[in-house]
Formats: structure tokens, sequence, C-alpha cells
């Protein structure tokens, strides 16, 4: 595996390459984040990945500073499992030489709702870096989680309203034997908070039963399930019913009909914020 630093080595190394396959992380690589580039490995070669900790999407308040920054064990894992030929780690300056006053602004009904309400400069950040590392990597392919949903859809409309020739696929979210989904903020739960973390995917399981049954309505369902949480200790911001094609809120013909829905969390447990949703595919 090579690892580059600089967009011109990185360009180097890619240059007549026209099936690249590409998997862009934050780093502190997990096995869900192995299994993207497995995924990657079948539909294009090379496979690349990036490992960058984006500024941008980071609000004044949030983690940025304390993220995890593990890029030699990053290298280990990724050089056990053989999926990637490069990894590109550039740091900030290489990839913002100049102050990025050039970004990409979601439109406010996908990008301003969920995640986008409560973290109100998240989607502008994601997506001014992926159509970077997009133009730096110049794939034919790009992997992404489908733990981070409505990331995956913002990307989605981004490159088909850029016509941009990378094709998106989404690979399920990938979960601990407990239910919990992996991902890098996981390692900020205690051992009281990481026993209790499932609760959350639990919700959501309710809530996909709930309407499999026909019960409540929506909004009394969504009402359940933060109750439910609040009581084990979680500061709830959002569990929703969307439709999964635009992420809409459902009318009542939608959601007591054959539409297909998915229900999203992000909730606070301790001082961890964990998200995480499930699809529901209506008879």
């Amino acid at each position: 595996m090579k690892v580059v630093h600089t967009i011109e080595e990185l360009r180097d190394q890619l240059r007549g390459q026209l099936r690249v396959a590409f998997v862009p992380t934050m780093g502190n690589l997990h096995p869900a984040h192995l299994a993207l580039m497995k995924l990657a490995r079948k539909h294009g070669d090379p496979v690349v990945a990036s490992i960058f900790v984006n500024r941008l999407q980071f609000g004044p308040n949030e983690d940025f500073d304390s993220y995890p920054r593990t890029l030699a064990q990053d290298i280990e894992k990724l050089e056990r499992e053989r999926d990637v030929y490069v990894l590109f780690a550039p740091n900030e300056r290489e990839l913002y030489p100049e102050p990025q006053s050039f970004k990409i602004e979601p439109p406010t009904d996908l990008g301003g709702i969920l995640e986008g309400e409560f973290r109100p400069s998240f989607f502008t950040g994601v997506s001014t870096v992926v159509l970077k590392l997009f133009s730096c990597v110049q794939p034919s392919v790009a992997v992404f989680g489908k733990k981070d949903y409505q990331q995956l859809m913002v990307v989605r409309n981004m490159c088909r309203q850029f016509q941009l020739p990378v094709r998106i696929l989404a690979h399920e979210t990938v979960r601990d034997t407990d239910g919990l989904a992996l991902s890098s903020r996981n390692g900020y739960l205690s051992a009281t908070e990481r026993a209790e973390a499932p609760r959350l995917y639990a919700a959501l399981q309710a809530v996909q039963k709930g309407i499999a049954a026909g019960g409540p309505d929506r909004a009394q369902l969504e009402a359940e399930a933060i109750r439910g949480l609040a009581a084990r200790g979680w500061e709830v911001d959002y569990v929703s019913i969307r439709r999964q094609r635009d992420l809409g809120i459902p009318s009542d013909e939608e959601f007591r009909g054959a539409e297909p829905l998915v229900v999203l969390a992000a909730a606070k447990l301790g001082r961890t914020r964990l998200i995480d949703n499930l699809e529901i595919c209506q008879p």
C-alpha cells in the first residue's frame, strides 16, 4: 500500500487509472470502514482510501480537537487487509491551502433537517470536502455507509445535480453483536454507557414493529421512542420517521401505505452523541 500526503503524489499514483474506487474516512478505522473498502474493491481497481479530519464539518462546540487521530494504527489495519492500494492522508494545509471561501450549500429541505437542524454547518462541510476529495481522486465509484443515512443522500444528490461521473455505492450499517452501529465515537463511551448504547437501535426496532402492527400514528410512535430513551438518561435530538426517497415527512396515506420509510435518530448518552437509522419497507 502506498501512503501519500500531497495531492501531487496522489495524482502521480493514479495517473491513467480509469476505474478508481474511493472510500473517504476521518480515520480511527474500525471493521465498518474496512467493510466499505472490501465493497469498493469489488467495484473498482485500484482502491483509494482517504483519512482526513475535516474541520469544516465540526461545529464550534463539537469534538474536532479531541476526535481520535490514529494514523499509524490505521495504516497497520489497511496493510493487514490488503484491499487499499493508495492511502491519501493530507494535512489541513494541503487540502485547504487558503481559507475555503467557496463552499457547497445543500438545499434546506435536505441539508437543513434532522442532522442539519442540530448541526447547522455539518452538511456544508461534508459536501465541500467530498467535492474537493472527488476532484483530487477522480474516482469512478465511491462507497459510503448507510449509518450516515442523510449524508449518503446529500452526497448522492450533489453528484447528480453537478453531473459528477461518480457512482455512489451504499454499504449496509455494520453493527456489533448487540446491535450498536459501529462508529469511531463509540470509543468515547464509558463501560456503563456502552452497555446502554444498543438501546438506540432497540428504540428504532420498536418503531418498526409499531408500524408493522398498524398501531399508533407516526407522531405517537416517535414520541414514545423519545420518552423511552429520555427515561433511561438519553438526551434525544430526534427520532423521526421519514420517506426513504427524500427524507420528507410522510403523509398519513404514505405512512399507512406502501411507501418505503426510514426511522432516524440522534441522541446523546453522557457526552457522546450517537446516530442510527432503520429502513422500513412496508408490505
